[in-house]
């Protein structure tokens, strides 16, 4: 069972190109350091340029900071347009919770919109140029969550922050499921993983609609929760270790909540290939991107 306690433990990133989504702070930049220490250069895909600059200048390196807004499919484009080089490692990052229900421009619930519907976009418009893998970062909230395909953007339901977070999450490893038989299909030597960070402290701030819940954890978070660097090892075990297509990295200890990264076993309804199929049809009308890749594709260089 591959196993990552300290970021020190990743091999050498010397050569290699990540894109990394929401890396100006917390997770996305704890990974970004951590791989520009080993020798990878890394793209901060940000929305916010001022801290995407100031991240950059933290981490050193060949880092650099890009703007990328995923709540709008027209920065996504921008984005990927202006991408043109090969990369190593594009890791689907970026999140944030909204208390009350708030629209992407283009009109979708913004959770949604996007932890999945922004990395579908991105993921599909960038994989001609992506050579070994493609992370997608949900949480261990999936578990709770369903996909209403009746009501995806929350339109008719009252809305509820938490189940909203956590339908995005279950949402993001659908994805990876879809992507992953896609990839298997066409040929391809890239693959898809997720990974969950467990219980991290980060400045991500959980507002679940329940006063008293997000009061319990607000304390316990500061007290119980790891720090950046430790919520960062499953995305790093995900992004460089020997793991197996389509896998999920999440924390080893105290059932998933923190500590060394390990493989983890997501829940039932993140594997079933009906509803991966659904959504992904969904997603390609909602953002309209799809898969570029041709079936029985010949395999380039395989990553090293």
């Amino acid at each position: 069972m591959p196993t990552l306690s300290t970021s020190s433990q990743i091999p050498d990133q010397t050569g290699r190109t990540f894109v990394i989504t929401g890396a100006a702070g917390g997770i996305g930049k704890a990974a970004a350091s951590a791989l520009a220490a080993r020798g990878a250069r890394v793209i901060l895909a940000v929305r916010d340029q001022a801290m995407g600059r100031a991240a950059v200048r933290d981490i050193g390196g060949r880092a650099e900071a890009r703007a990328l807004d995923l709540a709008s499919l027209a920065s996504i484009r921008e984005f990927a347009d202006g991408l043109r080089e090969p990369v190593d490692v594009l890791v689907n990052n970026a999140g944030a919770m909204t208390a009350a229900r708030q629209e992407t421009r283009d009109g979708f619930e913004s959770q949604f919109g996007v932890h999945h519907l922004g990395h579908f976009a991105l993921t599909n418009l960038l994989l001609d140029r992506v050579t070994g893998r493609v992370v997608t970062i949900s949480s261990s909230a999936h578990r709770s969550a369903r996909i209403d395909f009746e009501d995806l953007q929350w339109e008719r339901r009252p809305y509820r922050p938490f189940g909203a977070y956590g339908q995005s999450k279950l949402a993001n490893l659908l994805f990876t499921s879809a992507l992953q038989r896609r990839l298997t299909e066409a040929g391809s030597p890239v693959i898809a993983t997720a990974a969950h960070p467990g219980w991290a402290s980060t400045g991500f701030r959980i507002t679940s609609g329940n006063r008293l819940f997000d009061t319990l954890m607000a304390i316990g978070t500061p007290l119980l929760a790891h720090g950046p660097e430790g919520g960062a090892l499953p995305t790093l075990l995900a992004s460089t270790g020997e793991v197996p297509a389509g896998s999920f990295a999440g924390p080893s200890r105290f059932g998933g909540v923190r500590g060394p990264a390990t493989l983890a076993e997501p829940s039932p309804r993140a594997n079933d290939p009906e509803t991966a199929g659904r959504l992904w049809e969904v997603s390609e009308r909602l953002t309209g991107t799809g898969f570029p890749l041709a079936a029985n594709a010949p395999a380039g260089p395989r990553e090293p």
